[in-house]
């Protein structure tokens, strides 16, 4: 849903307005994959298994409508678009780290992310640690 289309006003709560801005299956993912490092589109595209061009093409567009990510466009040839996250992007992103992690911790078949582990996880016990 592009900028036009946002119901200004008729928001219930916080996370209402936020969920407006990132709701699909997309943009989140589109976050996610822009925090890492800034993509031109077809890397995103890769990151992204099952993504259309056209619908990456339409919420990377209203995404940059909504203030959450930049487009910037190099005048070489042949032509070069990065996308980075803006500091809104980058601030939204932060703010759904604890649901990242609250669906690692609580989604059956979801990996804990590098370094961590689950209360339920066996460790092995290092012998001689104190």
């Amino acid at each position: 849903m592009g900028t036009t289309g946002r119901r200004p006003g008729a928001y219930v709560c916080g996370i209402d307005a936020a969920m407006d801005l990132i709701g699909g299956k997309w943009k989140v993912l589109i976050l996610w994959a822009l925090h890492e490092r800034p993509c031109r589109f077809g890397e995103l595209r890769r990151e992204l298994p099952g993504v259309t061009e056209k619908v990456l093409a339409s919420h990377l567009r209203e995404m940059e409508a909504d203030g959450l990510v930049h487009r910037e466009a190099y005048d070489e040839v042949p032509p070069r678009v990065e996308y980075s996250l803006t500091a809104r992007g980058v601030s939204l992103n932060e703010a759904l780290e604890p649901l990242g992690a609250w669906g690692r911790a609580n989604v059956p078949g979801m990996s804990p992310a590098p370094g961590q582990m689950r209360e339920d996880d066996d460790v092995p016990l290092v012998t001689g640690a104190a």
